[in-house]
């Protein structure tokens, strides 16, 4: 079984180029053929009307073909002429006095036939052609002519036209090889890399494309290197996601066992350690929630109810739930216009929860915290504003990443840095897009864009035929 691609590459173009000569040899051989047997044929059609011209009939009451005495015929042509009752009138030298027709076949026809017989142990083309007086048959001419020369000389051609097949199959086969080796060795280069770049567990690496490669190396290369753009990232960020829930989880675990060393060592129950066991506690199970839904939210199976949605309702009920939190130490204030979306009610309020509790929980004292929803072009667009420190620019880009905090200084919140990345899968899975704008020392405006409620849209993604958004 050939699995190299250059052998099975090289196997088709002989195939190819073998199959063109043996078609070709073929049809030359054939032809070739065809035009010896013309030849042939013509000469003894010459002969007969030669024979036909120079002879006379006698017509006595009984008709005679005679021929002339001093005819002579082609060299190496023989001849018979039978008259009407099938008797030998005449006959060359070289039969020896043979009375067997040259063809018994042809003795009973009424026009011009040719033969090939076997005489004398070689093959013979005879034409057999009936002399006509009037309508009544005088004589039967029969000349034959040794087909030998044909036959060498289709043996020779055949002979010829073979040896020039498997020369011309061997140069192929080496041209071939030589010409696929050349042409597969960018791909065996970028194999090679492939596989030290596999062993050396570097997915840093990028592979360059050899040169003279052909476009399909090249997109090749091209995708070969996406492909390990991607599997880069996703193993960083899963480095980074096994880093963080450890950094998360050390600092609960180490609080808890403290205090309960702590108790231990004093050998009685004190409330400030209980308290701070069964917040740390707490904290751990927000976290574990948290990658749960971020688990089945990355897996599919996080279900979404879609419904239509009455976003200025779910709006105040956040509002109202925040100014526990705010209270006086930032000022909360809403412009909300009536509008409706299709979704799922309670994650779309857990989407404005996390980011107005974000807004005031980082907004300084005497801040302000502004909650603004409009329609744009068929979109409701909700943007939560607030007055603090703002947001570095090189960490803008991460701040929808697990984990992340962008400010790095600020002393240990209730957060773990999911909140965010649970908002921006909520609101891309409703055909959303939630985007962040922020400057040092001027504040931070999260924009959060959701399609507006249409009846037929949601009659098609509802109906059982129609499939759901």
């Amino acid at each position: 079984m050939l699995r190299s691609l250059r052998a099975r590459l090289t196997l088709l173009y002989v195939a190819l180029i073998s199959g063109m000569f043996l078609v070709f040899g073929a049809a030359v051989y054939g032809l070739v053929g065809v035009i010896l047997m013309r030849q042939v044929d013509r000469v003894l059609e010459e002969t007969v009307q030669a024979i036909v011209q120079q002879s006379q009939v006698k017509d006595m009451g009984h008709p005679q073909f005679v021929l002339p005495p001093d005819m002579t015929f082609t060299v190496g042509v023989l001849v018979q002429v039978w008259d009407r009752d099938n008797h030998l009138v005449a006959a060359s030298a070289a039969l020896d006095g043979s009375r067997q027709p040259l063809a018994p076949r042809g003795l009973a026809i009424n026009a011009p036939a040719f033969y090939t017989e076997h005489r004398w142990r070689q093959p013979w083309r005879v034409l057999s052609a009936p002399v006509f007086l009037g309508r009544r048959r005088v004589a039967t001419v029969q000349v034959a002519a040794p087909l030998d020369m044909v036959y060498n000389a289709k043996r020779a051609l055949l002979w010829a036209l073979l040896a020039v097949t498997l020369t011309g199959t061997l140069l192929v086969g080496l041209v071939g090889y030589w010409s696929v080796r050349v042409a597969l060795e960018p791909l065996a280069h970028v194999t090679a890399l492939a596989d030290q770049i596999t062993h050396a567990d570097d997915l840093s690496r990028r592979i360059p494309v050899p040169r003279g490669a052909g476009d399909e190396v090249w997109t090749l290369v091209r995708a070969f290197n996406a492909t390990l753009s991607r599997l880069e990232a996703l193993f960083q960020s899963q480095r980074r996601f096994i880093a963080d829930v450890g950094h998360e989880l050390r600092t609960p675990l180490t609080v808890i066992k403290g205090n309960a060393q702590w108790m231990r060592r004093i050998g009685k129950l004190d409330p400030e350690a209980l308290d701070s066991i069964e917040e740390e506690t707490d904290r751990l199970n927000r976290l574990v929630e948290d990658l749960l839904l971020l688990a089945r939210a990355e897996a599919g199976r996080l279900p979404l109810r879609r419904e239509a949605v009455d976003l200025d309702t779910v709006l105040a009920e956040v509002l109202r739930e925040m100014q526990v939190m705010a209270r006086e130490k930032v000022h909360l204030e809403a412009q909300i216009a009536p509008l409706r979306v299709d979704g799922d009610p309670d994650r779309l309020k857990q989407v404005f929860l996390n980011l107005v509790s974000n807004a005031v929980k980082y907004t300084p004292q005497g801040g302000r915290v502004a909650v603004q929803m409009e329609e744009e072009n068929g979109w409701a667009v909700v943007r939560v504003s607030d007055t603090g420190p703002g947001i570095p620019p090189e960490d803008l880009p991460h701040v929808f990443e697990r984990f992340y905090r962008a400010d790095k200084a600020r002393s240990r919140g209730k957060g773990f840095g999911l909140g965010l990345s649970i908002a921006y899968w909520i609101v891309k899975h409703h055909g959303g897009r939630i985007d962040v704008a922020s400057q040092l020392g001027q504040g931070t405006t999260f924009t959060v864009w959701l399609p507006l409620y249409s009846e037929d849209e949601a009659k098609s993604a509802h109906s059982p035929s129609g499939k759901t958004k």
